[in-house]
């Protein structure tokens, strides 16, 4: 899927406790980063797998989904569709 940007939920694969939530225009590769441990956020919880991804054509679409996530009314949205 090149051109597209994906705003995405991780969860953690010991716990299911822990959730992470990010863009990126690579999922897989991004993916591999929090799970090497190459991100300062997820390090600590990690092996992580991917909840939920959605794309967008537009990478300005893809962030404003992202930071809507990661508001209050976002997260009780993920929680109750995802």
């Amino acid at each position: 899927m090149s051109n597209f940007h994906t705003a995405y939920l991780l969860i953690d694969v010991e716990t299911g406790m822990h959730h992470y939530t990010g863009c990126t225009e690579d999922l897989e590769a991004r993916l591999e980063k929090h799970n090497k441990g190459d991100v300062t956020h997820t390090s600590k919880y990690r092996p992580w797998k991917i909840q939920t991804a959605v794309a967008f054509d537009s990478k300005e679409k893809a962030f404003a989904f992202e930071a809507y996530l990661k508001t209050h009314s976002g997260r009780a949205f993920a929680a109750k569709h995802f």
